[in-house]
């Protein structure tokens, strides 16, 4: 594991997702403590604002516009890093997306599309990340979830994929930092639910409005979490106390947490008719909001 990372405001830093929840409080929280940024994400004016937010503030930023599930575009965002900034201290891939539904109701297609923006974009952004950040050594952070260890009913291929995303980094940290001994720090950030527009944006088979159960944490603190992982070696962190209790009961008593798991059907909608049924899945979407509907302001 790399011995040591640099201070926020000596680092570059390249986020995916960077348009909304988690990625944008992860991007302003990063600019405030001074650091250097790449902003991804797919909504190309949504980022231009931010971007020229952040340079009106005095930080220092440029945006890509990227579909993480392409990796040809996302070996464009390290090219472009490298080319205006020289080089890539930590690589954030906070891109992610759900589906809420039955998994024997949700299409091939879909699933499909949901796993090359989970997995697939989080894999294209790790590989195109490490030949940079072994040379000079750095901090590659994957944003999984506490369904990177349990299942979420009605969120099942979202589960899959962040288990996948599970694997994928718990192997990846072994090859390179232990096999190679390379100067990388592979992190997993676990949070549980956090208050994002992650419902607003899921394609949504349901007959009501998807929402995430309560209590749910501030993006800000998943952000704080990552921020972490980029200045000190870290290997996993969960982020909030019920994704600790959570895993813990689902390693302890799995059976227990499959049956207490169908009170989470009912808590993950609401009253009202769908807003949105095919969500952001496919489109960009253009919101730019740290919080989910009625939660805080962006």
């Amino acid at each position: 594991m790399a011995s040591s990372l640099k201070p926020l405001d000596q680092q570059v830093i390249v986020i995916t997702g960077a348009s909304s929840g988690i990625g944008l409080a992860t991007a302003q929280d990063a600019a405030a403590r001074g650091a250097t940024l790449v902003l991804v994400a797919r909504s190309g004016e949504v980022l231009e604002a931010i971007a020229d937010a952040l340079a009106t503030g005095g930080h220092e930023a440029i945006h890509v516009v990227a579909d993480v599930a392409d990796r040809a575009q996302v070996d464009e965002v390290a090219r472009r890093a490298i080319a205006h900034f020289g080089r890539i201290d930590t690589w954030v891939n906070c891109a992610g997306n759900t589906i809420y539904g039955r998994l024997d109701e949700v299409s091939e297609q879909d699933s499909r599309r949901l796993f090359d923006i989970n997995f697939w974009g989080m894999v294209n952004g790790s590989l195109a990340a490490l030949p940079h950040l072994r040379m000079t050594g750095g901090a590659l952070v994957n944003v999984g979830s506490e369904a990177s260890e349990l299942a979420i009913p009605l969120q099942g291929m979202y589960s899959a994929s962040k288990h996948a995303v599970k694997g994928f980094t718990d192997a990846l940290r072994i090859e390179v930092e232990h096999v190679d001994g390379a100067a990388v720090s592979i992190a997993l950030i676990e949070p549980t639910a956090v208050d994002t527009p992650l419902p607003q944006h899921a394609r949504n088979y349901l007959a009501h409005e998807p929402k995430l159960p309560a209590p749910r944490l501030d993006p800000h603190q998943v952000a704080d979490a990552i921020l972490q992982a980029a200045t000190t070696p870290t290997r996993n962190l969960k982020v909030g106390a019920m994704a600790s209790i959570d895993v813990t009961m689902e390693k302890l008593m799995p059976g227990v947490v499959d049956l207490l798991s169908v009170f989470q059907v009912p808590r993950q909608q609401t009253g009202a008719a769908p807003r949105d049924p095919a969500g952001t899945l496919y489109r960009p979407g253009a919101a730019g909001r740290i919080y989910g509907c009625g939660g805080k302001a962006p």
